[in-house]
């Protein structure tokens, strides 16, 4: 058993010429070095550096956040908030909901069939869905519809 994973890793170590002598305890011959042309080397080196030529400059673009002013904006917002220990709780199991559901995942990836079946559900579902709001304009009406009503019943809490 052993001598299989002496001779798998021996064969899966590269093979690089170097000046000093490897010893190694192989039942594989060392191979010569390969010679590599200089002329490979030098268009390959100029054509990278000819690819990766970037730009460096002091212009703040218009997309760029300014952190003070988010900050101080998160804080705002924060002292407007009456209920402090609730959101608090809320986000703590939000972050355990989180956690909680990829441990569940994880589980059931480990049984053979299970993930295959998971898929094929959710392929079907999907399938389902799209059939049952999507391809009809009056499903894709109602569905807007739906969503409005939801909209407007978290907007009114």
């Amino acid at each position: 058993m052993t001598t299989a994973a002496m001779a798998s890793t021996a064969v899966l170590l590269p093979r690089l010429p170097t000046g000093t002598a490897n010893i190694r305890c192989s039942a594989l011959p060392n191979l010569p070095p390969r010679p590599f042309p200089t002329s490979v080397k030098s268009v390959s080196e100029s054509r990278r550096s000819s690819l990766f030529h970037v730009k460096a400059s002091e212009d703040a673009s218009p997309s760029s956040i300014d952190t003070d002013e988010l900050f101080t904006d998160l804080k705002a917002k924060w002292d407007a908030v009456e209920n402090k220990p609730t959101v608090i709780i809320y986000g703590g199991g939000g972050v355990v909901a989180i956690w909680l559901s990829s441990v569940i995942i994880g589980a059931i990836n480990k049984f053979p069939l299970l993930p295959n079946i998971m898929e094929l559900v959710g392929v079907g579902y999907t399938g389902w869905f799209i059939y049952r709001y999507l391809l009809f304009e009056s499903s894709r009406k109602e569905l807007a519809a739906n969503i409005d009503s939801i909209k407007k019943k978290i907007s009114e809490a």
